[in-house]
Parts: structure tokens; C-alpha cells; sequence
């Protein structure tokens, strides 16, 4: 087994790139764990294309995804050649319960509480 199919196996990180090079079960858990990845990640189709979207589900046949402009698709994965962890994982480094007293914080305070976790922390 190669090293991203090995990371396949656990949480994924910004980067990690799973082809069918790897086989098809590390694609599709790839894609499964995409659904629960909190950053966006890039489906390059064996066409070649690339679609940088949000994964909300995934079956053993196809991925539903969220487009940046909104739109929900559906790809059947046997059209799927890599799928890469591109975008930050906007909750990485932070347990949720410490995510929600910032978010707390920063509203009591009159800052702008986002989803998205700024740069400086």
C-alpha cells in the first residue's frame, strides 16, 4: 500500500492526494472521508478536469458536492480520477467545544464570528 493510501485510512489532511493509482477502495474511501473533511476538496475527472467543491455524500456509486457558486452536482465515482484535500480544514487543530467559546467570545466581544477560522487564530 502506498503512503496516501495508508493516510486514506486516517483523517485527512490538507494535500493529500488519493488517484486510482492507488485503487479503486482507497479512491472511494477517499471520497467517503471527503464528507466529513471541513475544507474544500479538488475531484479531478479522468477527463482530466478538475471541480473544486464541498463533498456533503457519498455512496459506493457516486459523490454529491456543492459547487463554490452553489451549485449541488452528482459524479458517479467510476468518472473520478484523484481526489485531493485542497482546501484548509477550517476546524483542524481545534476541538469543537473550544471552536464554540471562540465563537462566543468573539460575538460577546462585537468582533466578526465566522465559520471559518481567521489566520492569526
Amino acid at each position: 500500500m502506498t503512503h496516501a493510501a495508508e493516510q486514506a485510512d486516517h483523517s485527512p489532511t490538507q494535500g493529500l492526494c488519493v488517484t486510482r493509482k492507488h485503487g479503486d477502495e482507497a479512491l472511494h474511501r477517499a471520497a467517503v472521508m471527503a464528507v466529513d473533511y471541513r475544507g474544500d476538496v479538488t475531484l479531478e475527472l479522468i477527463t482530466g478536469d478538475p471541480i473544486a467543491c464541498f463533498v456533503f455524500d457519498c455512496t459506493h456509486k457516486s459523490v454529491r458536492y456543492m459547487t463554490a457558486n452553489g451549485d449541488r452536482e452528482q459524479r458517479a465515482i467510476d468518472q473520478i480520477h484523484a481526489v485531493r484535500f485542497s482546501g484548509k480544514d477550517t476546524a483542524a487543530g481545534m476541538t469543537f467545544d473550544r471552536w464554540i467559546e471562540r465563537y462566543v467570545e468573539r460575538t460577546l466581544a462585537g468582533d466578526d464570528a465566522s465559520l471559518h477560522e481567521s489566520e492569526d487564530g
